[in-house]
């Protein structure tokens, strides 16, 4: 089967960025979200991320319009019955993602290739919401924010991912621009395996008085060459995030190592996400270029 059509489910800030991204490498992609006011909102920000490429020159203005025209939204899942692939990117629930592909199953082509986005939540546990035949052309796709600029994917297989499929996932990943790097069905991947128990250890440093929010950051980016150091990264990719993936890790693990520190809880029971929320380990509310370390410990 040669993919053509992509669809993608979720038009937040992961599903508009693999949106835009499948659109700017040549495919007709629908996007499908619960509301048009979503989509629309979705949709405009991929309007300015192609602005942006465009005025740096990285599109030329042709190519802007052609990848808007690609781009379609909907809010039924039948409009995805003849899609190739379909890509999940809605919230990170495991009751939700499997009535989704329970639901998509019925409708979409029986060579539909089905893949998830999740950072943390295993493959197999949605795969068997599918049906047999299905389950075999069910792989994850796992981008990295913002999609249309971060270069890697992961793609994941699991025991049941058939060989032909896996081998045409990664090049459809190819065909996207991007740099695969195969992974098997471990909660966590290769990214997110490495990353979180470094992050944990940085907010345990602290907790014990390594040193302090500036001194740690400041030490792995000129000890170790990191262009950010663990709080600042911590702060990006949103501190809820880390938890929840921290969480569901050690539950399946059950080392220490994934345990979210008391740091972290508290931080996050308390509504500091890091940047999308204006404050974590930095404030960011006065001057968000320049942030100020919080006095946390």
């Amino acid at each position: 089967m040669k993919i053509r059509k992509v669809g993608v489910l979720g038009c937040g800030l992961m599903g508009s960025g693999i949106a835009q991204t499948a659109a700017t490498a040549g495919f007709q992609t629908v996007v499908r979200e619960v509301s048009d006011d979503l989509i629309s909102k979705g949709f405009a920000g991929i309007e300015k991320s192609l602005a942006r490429f465009a005025q740096k020159g990285t599109i030329t203005a042709q190519q802007q319009t052609e990848t808007r025209d690609r781009l379609s939204g909907t809010t039924s899942f039948y409009d995805l019955a003849d899609c190739d692939v379909v890509i999940e990117a809605i919230i990170e629930n495991l009751e939700e993602k499997r009535k989704t592909f329970r639901e998509l199953d019925a409708i979409c082509k029986p060579d539909a290739l089905f893949a998830s986005n999740t950072s943390s939540i295993s493959i197999t546990e949605m795969m068997t919401a599918t049906s047999p035949l299905r389950q075999q052309r069910f792989i994850g796709l796992h981008f990295f924010n913002p999609v249309p600029i971060m270069k890697l994917v992961e793609v994941v297989r699991t025991i049941l991912t058939d060989e032909a499929v896996y081998e045409q996932a990664i090049e459809f990943a190819k065909r996207l621009g991007k740099v695969p790097v195969r992974a098997g069905d471990k909660t966590g991947f290769i990214v997110n395996r490495l990353l979180v128990p470094y992050l944990l250890d940085a907010i345990r440093a602290l907790e014990e008085g390594v040193g302090s929010i500036v001194d740690i950051d400041t030490a792995m980016k000129l000890g170790c060459g990191y262009p950010m150091g663990p709080f600042t990264l911590g702060d990006f990719v949103g501190l809820d995030t880390t938890y929840y993936i921290a969480e569901i890790m050690f539950n399946e693990f059950r080392e220490k190592r994934f345990a979210p520190p008391p740091l972290l809880k508290r931080m996050v029971m308390a509504g500091l996400y890091g940047r999308k929320s204006g404050r974590g380990f930095y404030d960011y509310t006065t001057d968000p270029k320049n942030p100020t370390p919080m006095n946390l410990v």
